[in-house]
């Protein structure tokens, strides 16, 4: 852990006489990081910080959420990794950052700030979940609210894109850019049930690579998704124009 305990020495110097960052911050970047370390210690058997990869970023944040970790939590600890290793690529110690292709869990979710803490509860607890369509309907609500994904994200979800032992989903974005998105316990807690009890009775003849499928065995889409958010949202009571298609 001696080199490890030097990385840190090394880097929180640097932000606190170049970036003038608060002691209570460094305290929480270097206790935050020091956890990451020890966890790739004991789990990968690496003495450094510099020789993770996102692979190992992902699994440590899986690792945080098996432990009940706010999102809050899990997002200040990206935060400090991924100034950490750009710091270092800038220094030229590392020729890339492990950090770029994971994604912190959303803070600010993807349905309307004027919604209650209660109304986003109702949305989310509306789909029926001892019906097939409604739990597969509330896996898609957890997800979406879980991650921040577009909904074009969501319904293009494939099977080869999850990666649910390590906890995230692996998004290719635009221009085929590549990112890794924890899912949050709850959210990954509703998906593995949908894919247990529900996806295999909604499957046609033909197998079908998307995650998210409607009645005749096909892929989810956009506009079918759409529907289903303004049912809900009536039967929670929330007005019509505190939502929309972006939600």
């Amino acid at each position: 852990m001696k080199v490890i305990d030097s990385e840190l020495d090394v880097f929180c110097d640097s932000l606190l006489l170049e970036d003038g960052l608060a002691a209570n911050t460094l305290e929480s970047y270097r206790r935050d990081l020091l956890q990451f370390g020890v966890w790739l210690h004991q789990e990968r058997d690496q003495q450094s910080l510099l020789s993770a990869s996102a692979a190992d970023l992902t699994a440590f944040l899986a690792h945080r959420f098996r432990q009940h970790a706010k999102a809050s939590s899990a997002a200040r600890f990206l935060s400090a990794a991924k100034r950490f290793y750009r710091y270092h690529v800038l220094q030229g110690t590392l020729r890339a950052d492990p950090s770029a292709l994971v994604d912190a869990p959303k803070l600010i979710r993807p349905l309307p700030v004027s919604l209650s803490e209660l109304a986003v509860e109702n949305l989310l607890q509306a789909p029926d979940v001892d019906d097939t369509l409604g739990l597969r309907d509330r896996a898609m609500l957890e997800v979406l609210y879980a991650t921040g994904l577009r909904v074009s994200e969501l319904v293009g979800l494939t099977l080869d894109q999850l990666r649910l032992d390590m906890g995230v989903v692996q998004i290719i974005g635009k221009g085929s850019k590549e990112r890794i998105v924890p899912l949050g316990e709850e959210a990954l807690h509703w998906l593995q049930a949908y894919l247990l009890s529900a996806r295999s009775l909604l499957l046609a003849a033909q197998p079908v690579a998307a995650v998210f499928l409607t009645q005749r065995g096909e892929g989810m889409t956009r506009q079918a998704f759409w529907y289903l958010i303004k049912r809900y949202a009536l039967q929670a009571g929330i007005p019509q124009e505190h939502i929309s298609p972006h939600t």
